[in-house]
C-alpha cells in the first residue's frame, strides 16, 4: 500500500461502510498544539487507520499513530528525542444515549455539523495525552543520572525553631 497524507477529515459512516484503510502520515508542521509542547520540531506522524462496522453494527475508527518528539529533560535541562506511540479505537456518537450505550472497547467521538471527524485533530489530541508528564532521559542516558538535584542547603538552626502551636498546647492543659 502506498504511503500518502492522511485526510484532514472523513465521514466515518461512509468510510466504515466501504471498509476503508489508510496507511500514511500527518505532517508534523500541521500539528501546532503538539509542536508548542515540544522543545524542537515534531516529526511526521506515521498513521495506520481502519474504518469498519463490528458485529453489533457499531461504526469504528481503529488505528495507531507513531511519532518522534524532541523534549526537554526536566532533570538535566537538555533536549532528547523520544518515540510516542498511541493506539486508539473510536466510534462516532450523536447523542448522550449513544455514548452511554457504547461498549467500553470504544471511545466516543463527536462528528461536526456535516457528519465528519477531523482526523488530524483527533490524532494530535491522542499524542498530546500520550506525552510523558515529566519528560526525562533514562537514568543511564542523563548527565544528572539518578542524582538528586539540590537547589539550596537547609540551615540546621531553622530545624530547631519553636513550634508555633505550643501556645495552644498550654491553653489546652488549663
Amino acid at each position: 500500500m502506498q504511503t500518502v497524507k492522511i485526510p484532514v477529515s472523513i465521514d466515518p459512516i461512509r468510510a466504515a461502510s466501504s471498509g476503508l484503510r489508510y496507511e500514511g502520515y500527518v505532517p508534523g508542521k500541521q500539528l501546532k498544539r503538539l509542536s508548542e509542547l515540544c522543545a524542537g520540531d515534531c516529526s511526521d506522524v506515521v498513521v495506520s487507520l481502519e474504518c469498519g462496522v463490528d458485529l453489533q453494527g457499531i461504526v469504528y475508527l481503529r488505528g495507531k499513530a507513531v511519532t518522534e518528539l524532541t523534549l526537554l529533560c526536566q532533570r538535566c535541562m537538555t533536549q532528547f528525542t523520544t518515540e510516542v506511540t498511541v493506539d486508539f479505537c473510536f466510534s462516532p456518537c450523536r447523542t448522550e444515549a449513544e455514548i452511554d450505550e457504547l461498549p467500553d472497547a470504544y471511545d466516543p467521538i463527536e462528528c461536526n455539523e456535516i457528519g465528519e471527524v477531523r482526523l488530524h485533530q483527533l490524532i494530535e489530541d491522542e499524542l498530546i495525552v500520550a506525552m510523558p508528564i515529566i519528560p526525562m532521559h533514562e537514568d543511564t542516558d542523563c548527565s544528572q543520572g539518578s542524582k538528586d538535584v539540590v537547589v539550596g542547603e537547609i540551615d540546621p538552626a531553622q530545624e530547631e525553631r519553636p513550634n508555633p502551636f505550643a501556645v495552644l498546647e498550654k491553653l489546652k492543659s488549663k
